[in-house]
């Protein structure tokens, strides 16, 4: 059992759980949180799983978790873990089941007055559009020749058949494309399921809405990110479908019956783990990395829609739609960080975590270089999103920040407390207009069932992971299922 007293406490948003707390600890656990956060966390098993990432082979400097933590699949939700390329392990349950779920934030030349009018076409033609649902896709199923091309191209592969722009491809997280995947990695039955979901929303927390900007705090860097008061932008939220979820399930299963041969023993299965030079972790990374692709097209063409239903809506001449930035919160990527004082390259697990990379990154757009990159934070159904910007702080925690919100109630229990028609009527009393296909996926995503977003974002921006730039407020939300 873990207790509040086992918590050392750094500052007023951070704490951390000695290395000496248990034996088979390899590194201290940190957590992003306010003391009253902590004492929420207690509720479900996430700081047990915090610790227990302590314990993985090869793993560097800490285990962390972000304010919007809760309890996942073998890692924490919103947990952060960086491995040695040579002695350290890569745990598909440290990217969760929908691999590159994450934001991308289309940005508009307009105010709210001149879309208010055509709001509520907007929306219907958005949800017409971009099929949203558990296991709903598009009506034209692509072939497997066609599905290989995607998972190893990325969204850039869709760019060169006309979805989209080379400038979206210069505004997503490394181009839209890890260049390490490899489509034979992945198994007939995932690319089976990922035939007809390109382009789709999917189910569960997954979000399409138009917002609009409500607050700017950095006046600065909003006008670099092309953000100003009272505009329109369409914020994306979704992954790589049933896919993503296959390529997990199949190498969870892959890892749990190989990690006997690598003498592998963790405290908890669902961390099942591999050597990231093994046979199994390099097929893993590989395939990963081809789930991580298909949701870059996956968001891609959904770009490529609302494009399409903006411009049904407003005409052809209306001003476009531009890419201000897209970034995965469930990923494992090879990058270089400072550990024990020297910089290497490690494999660094996301899983509902946020990159969020300094000025001067070589990695960030040459645009966004002066000020460091844009941060796309979506709060749960209703309530405010945020865009931040990457530090120079946030060195600590290998320059990540939160995903979201975070869960503070099952979906089950929200279904079961949040009648779906109260929650659409409670949003619709608040000017916003919601569009989904059942109740049901409403009830589930009912603001109560999270934590305060407000409150969330207030712990990475005094941490210093992450500063506040724009606050965005939904006008229309179109939901999965």
């Amino acid at each position: 059992m873990i207790y509040k007293k086992d918590f050392k406490k750094i500052n007023n948003y951070l704490w951390e759980i000695p290395k000496s707390f248990r034996a088979d600890m390899k590194v201290p656990a940190r957590a992003y949180v306010t003391e009253k956060m902590l004492e929420e966390s207690f509720k479900d098993r996430s700081l047990g799983q915090l610790v227990n990432v302590a314990t993985l082979p090869g793993i560097v400097n800490y285990s962390m978790a972000m304010p919007d933590m809760h309890e996942g699949y073998g890692f924490p939700i919103g947990g952060v873990a960086a491995m040695d390329m040579k002695t350290g392990v890569i745990s598909p349950g440290g990217v969760g089941y929908d691999i590159n779920c994450g934001m991308r934030l289309l940005k508009s030349d307009y105010l709210e007055k001149d879309i208010k009018p055509h709001l509520e076409k907007l929306a219907t033609e958005i949800q017409k559009e971009v099929p949203s649902g558990l296991g709903r896709g598009r009506k034209i199923k692509i072939d497997i020749e066609s599905i290989n091309r995607v998972l190893e191209g990325g969204a850039r592969r869709l760019v060169e058949q006309g979805y989209g722009e080379r400038e979206d491809l210069e505004n997503c997280e490394s181009n839209g494309r890890l260049p390490q995947a490899d489509a034979s990695f992945v198994s007939d039955r995932a690319k089976n399921r990922g035939r007809d979901q390109v382009g789709t929303l999917g189910s569960g927390n997954h979000f399409l809405e138009i917002q609009k900007v409500e607050e700017i705090f950095d006046g600065d860097v909003a006008k670099i990110f092309g953000l100003f008061k009272d505009q329109i932008v369409v914020m994306i939220h979704t992954g790589s479908r049933g896919l993503g979820h296959q390529i997990a399930t199949d190498y969870i299963r892959i890892m749990m019956q190989a990690m006997a041969k690598y003498n592998i023993r963790l405290p908890d299965r669902e961390l099942a783990a591999c050597p990231i030079n093994s046979s199994e972790g390099k097929r893993y990374f590989s395939a990963m990395s081809c789930g991580a692709n298909y949701a870059w097209a996956n968001r891609q063409m959904i770009a490529h829609y609302v494009r399409k239903a903006w411009k049904t809506v407003l005409g052809e001449k209306a001003s476009p739609l531009i890419a201000l930035y897209d970034v995965a919160h469930n990923i494992a990527k090879i990058e270089r960080h400072e550990v024990d004082g020297k910089e290497q390259e490690v494999c660094l697990h996301r899983k509902g975590a946020t990159r969020a990379f300094p000025p001067e990154d070589p990695e960030i757009p040459e645009k966004y270089k002066e000020v460091g990159q844009p941060v796309l934070i979506p709060g749960s159904m209703g309530t405010a999103s945020y865009v931040l910007v990457g530090t120079k702080e946030g060195e600590e925690a290998f320059y990540s920040t939160c995903h979201g919100a975070g869960r503070m109630m099952s979906r089950h229990a929200a279904i079961r407390k949040f009648p779906g028609n109260e929650v659409v009527r409670d949003l619709e009393t608040k000017g916003i207009i919601v569009k989904c296909r059942s109740f049901r996926g409403i009830a589930e995503e009912a603001p109560l069932a999270y934590k305060n977003i407000d409150d969330v974002v207030e712990v990475v921006h005094n941490a210093g992971l992450s500063k506040k730039v724009a606050k965005l407020v939904p006008l229309a939300v179109i939901k999965g299922e």
